[in-house]
């Protein structure tokens, strides 16, 4: 397709004009909270399934490690450093890469060009599989590497059985992201939540069997985790073979493997930005392991992360949602609309944080019982409460201008952002008062959290600042660099 008659398609599908049909000016308070009220719903409807999706997924491990902790402290921190640090480096880079897909699909989709959502989403699974046939190396020697790094030898060598347990999980991530970016690029959200919820039951109901009832322990954990997450893959595949999608998927194509070039560079961009934030908070684990009583620091720790990675959930069920919808908007040339729902999914989201940060307040004392039988373990974690209440507030908004980027396709300048805010700033300031200052786990901390503010308040800054019209002009050149000879 060449350049002339990709704009002639655009524009036919917009009305005449490249921004006809966009957002009209709001008159008004009450024309405020109309234009609210119907962004907001469109925000929810892609929203609120992805938020399902998102915990019934992220359950998967969270409810795995809630079962492992009632075996034993070893076994808690060993499934925490091998879900949180090998598991968490892996999910990074597959969900960063795969993220490339939602500026691709999404901006193609508002273009009307339905077709070639397919042959991206074929193209991201061939650059995944052959990057999880490059880590699995790093799970099959994550004992050593672990070690190499100063971890507990104990604790490593559990991990590190764990990890090639867990290798299977990492094929199922390299297919589950761009079958998930192929549908949410269509709004075809209720389908995964269905498909997640059904696993998060299978999987509670086997892993208690294989780790209390038939005593299958660790490796009992892990082959569960693999089991439920090619459930996944393998419903979702089965409803896009099934022809519910037709005018987006054409079949298997050798298209998938032409034009790789610029599909590499966008995934290289995507991977290294989300890659940086998942990376980040997954440091505070594996940094606690260098402080004095490290088995109790990182089991607190854990439980900490537990309940922010079931928050993170919401905020990438909207993340999500402002991805498709920045997309959308933008590949249909409706720069207000797209501006409109940055507006509203951060006020959204706002209300969410102020909630979430009461509950930790008001519970601070209990939520450790549900994850540990330890005194020990439930007193530092109380302690750790209040912080804890904080990152739930600053977490609600950060990710959601992960979206905003992700939609837009701003992946590279993000990449930069995250870098300076989170390890150049971020983590040796936190490493300077948990070591130096002997603030210990606080310490590592507060640090960590002063790069996120630094971070959310950098992109808060460009999101506010950007030129939505040019945004909207340029996402056309972006769909005729990205179709390529399909």
């Amino acid at each position: 397709m060449d350049e002339e008659s990709l704009k002639v398609s655009f524009i036919h599908n917009n009305g005449g004009e490249v921004f006809a049909g966009d957002l009209p000016p709001i008159d008004g308070w009450r024309g405020l909270l109309q234009a609210s009220w119907k962004e907001s719903k469109k925000l929810w409807y892609l929203a609120g399934p992805a938020i399902f999706t998102s915990l019934c997924q992220y359950s998967l491990a969270a409810i795995t490690q809630t079962f492992v902790g009632h075996v034993g402290d070893i076994e808690l921190a060993a499934f925490s450093i091998a879900n949180s640090v090998i598991s968490g480096l892996s999910y990074g880079i597959m969900l960063g890469m795969g993220s490339a897909l939602e500026t691709l699909c999404g901006q193609a989709f508002g273009a009307k060009q339905l077709r070639m959502l397919g042959v991206y989403m074929q193209r991201s699974m061939v650059i995944l599989l052959v990057t999880a046939c490059l880590m699995s190396t790093i799970y099959v020697w994550s004992a050593q590497i672990l070690k190499l790094i100063g971890e507990e030898e104990e604790i490593a060598e559990e991990a590190g059985k764990l990890a090639v347990w867990m290798l299977p999980q990492l094929f199922a991530t390299a297919m589950v992201f761009p079958l998930a970016k192929f549908l949410q690029a269509q709004s075809k959200v209720l389908v995964m939540a269905v498909i997640a919820g059904g696993a998060l039951v299978l999987h509670v109901l086997f892993s208690w069997l294989l780790i209390f009832k038939w005593g299958c322990g660790l490796w009992g954990a892990a082959v569960m985790l693999d089991i439920s997450w090619w459930i996944v893959v393998l419903a979702q595949m089965a409803y896009i073979l099934s022809g519910t999608c037709k005018e987006a998927w054409g079949g298997f194509t050798w298209a998938a493997f032409r034009n790789l070039g610029a599909f590499v560079r966008l995934s290289f961009a995507s991977g290294v930005m989300l890659c940086l934030e998942c990376w980040y908070f997954s440091l505070l684990v594996l940094l606690s392991g260098y402080i004095k009583n490290a088995k109790v620091a990182i089991d607190a720790i854990s439980i900490c992360m537990n309940l922010i990675g079931w928050e993170m959930m919401i905020s990438l069920g909207f993340n999500v949602a402002i991805s498709v919808r920045v997309s959308n908007e933008l590949g249909a040339g409706h720069p207000r609309a797209a501006k409109f729902a940055v507006v509203t999914v951060l006020t959204t989201m706002l209300i969410i944080g102020f909630i979430l940060m009461a509950v930790i307040f008001i519970t601070r004392n209990e939520f450790a019982v549900a994850f540990t039988s330890s005194e020990e373990v439930m007193k530092v974690v109380s302690n750790l409460a209040t912080l804890l209440a904080f990152t739930m507030l600053l977490n609600s908004v950060q990710p959601i201008f992960g979206g905003v980027a992700v939609g837009a396709g701003w992946q590279a300048l993000v990449a930069y952002i995250n870098l300076a805010s989170y390890y150049i700033f971020g983590v040796p300031l936190g490493c300077l008062l948990g070591y130096y200052f002997d603030m210990g786990v606080k310490g590592i901390w507060i640090g960590m959290i002063c790069g996120t503010t630094l971070q959310t308040i950098v992109l808060c800054f460009i999101t506010f600042r950007t030129k939505w019209n040019r945004e909207a002009s340029q996402a056309i050149q972006n769909i005729k660099e990205w179709v390529g000879r399909a």
